[in-house]
């Protein structure tokens, strides 16, 4: 990645979505924190139908630990995987109210520690949260990534989260992961983009391909 190709995608995502940042509704730490577990392999949309009244019916860590596991999979029972995603849900209130006083932590390894928290999940919680520099690599930033030459198609999410630190400016990373995401899911998705219209169409390593089926 070149200064002057990352200058020109850095200058393009400032002009189309200056105000880009996190989709999922929350109104309390916690409530980010189960957010973004329910969030794996379903869209930020679909958590945010399930969650208020999950919320409101158990609005406390406490609340959440105690709650009947049949409860918590009835309120997420649209989200996929939800069976699994309950068990997490009242697993990590229990983690977060024997190991953090009920509080989420900031520190990364304490993150990881917890039931159904992996490294996207810690890395969007420290950014949104506590504003830690961190960029959380999903299907949308993996394939921008890919698409716009920051990382080879062939690279895994921790490689790719390797080199987006290495090229972008610390103080760009959280800022720019929400770019990407918005970039990847309302104007280059995986399939339907208009690549025709795209200023950074002559980046793109699948612009070919692209522009050839329509």
């Amino acid at each position: 990645m070149t200064s002057e190709k990352l200058k020109r995608i850095i200058e393009y995502f400032d002009d189309i979505l200056p105000e880009a940042g996190c989709e999922l509704v929350y109104r309390k730490p916690h409530e980010l924190l189960i957010a973004v577990v329910l969030s794996a392999q379903t869209s930020d949309a679909s958590v945010n139908k399930a969650t208020p009244a999950l919320f409101n019916n158990y609005p406390t860590v406490v609340d959440l630990a105690q709650a009947p596991l049949e409860s918590i999979e009835q309120h997420i029972r649209a989200i996929g995987l939800y069976r699994t995603k309950a068990k997490h849900v009242k697993a990590l209130c229990m983690a977060l109210l024997q190991h953090h006083q009920g509080k989420v932590p900031s520190d990364k390894a304490a993150l990881l520690a917890l039931p159904g928290v992996g490294v996207k999940t810690a890395n969007v919680v420290r950014a949104e949260l506590f504003k830690i520099p961190e960029i959380a690599v999903d299907t949308h930033v993996a394939r921008i990534s890919k698409r716009l030459g920051f990382a080879k198609l062939s690279d895994d999410v921790n490689v790719i989260e390797r080199k987006l630190r290495k090229a972008l400016p610390v103080a760009r990373y959280i800022k720019t992961h929400h770019q990407m995401i918005h970039f990847g899911r309302y104007y280059c998705p995986a399939r339907g983009m208009n690549c025709s219209v795209c200023p950074l169409v002559d980046i793109c390593v699948e612009k070919h391909k692209n522009l050839a089926t329509r």
